[in-house]
């Protein structure tokens, strides 16, 4: 069975988006059972150029990936979700609808590359550099036994890797 991942963030244009598509890469890299999603509270309605260009420069094909609100996960037919990650402290914040299915919670916060100091070439490095930050998550993530674990230890280890 496959495990859905749900990455949030306020406007789904940067952190989100990078956590969704490095989910996605690596567990199709690795052979997972692991289909990552990503959504915002207030969608901005498009990619931030940033994220796009890191995700490219790292070989990852970004060409299904849009804004979207998380309004498309809490209805009738939306995928059913094994975990909710936020990623950015505004999200974690606000009060989430009801998602099917009880999913395990967890937040990992990532600064805010889009406010990079350095123009351009800061926001590219901010931008590579959270990029890795999440990916390395992810990877460990992908290590979990998800399919034997039960959501109480899904949360202790979802915990702790938010703690390393």
């Amino acid at each position: 069975m496959t495990t859905n991942v749900l990455i949030l963030c306020t406007h789904n244009s940067a952190r989100s988006v990078l956590g969704e598509a490095m989910l996605n890469h690596l567990a199709v890299t690795l052979g997972k059972n692991v289909r990552a999603f990503s959504a915002g509270s207030a969608p901005g309605g498009q990619l931030n150029p940033f994220a796009v260009e890191a995700l490219t420069r790292a070989g990852i094909d970004v060409s299904g990936y849009r804004s979207k609100s998380w309004d498309e996960f809490a209805g009738d037919g939306a995928p059913v979700m094994r975990i909710v990650i936020t990623v950015c402290d505004s999200a974690a914040a606000e009060t989430c609808p009801y998602w099917p299915g009880s999913p395990v919670k967890v937040h990992w916060g990532y600064p805010d590359p889009s406010a990079a100091l350095g123009g351009d070439e800061g926001k590219r490095n901010a931008f590579e550099l959270t990029r890795q930050a999440i990916g390395y998550r992810m990877l460990q993530l992908l290590a979990l036994p998800l399919e034997t674990m039960t959501n109480d230890d899904l949360q202790r280890a979802l915990t702790a890797i938010s703690e390393s």
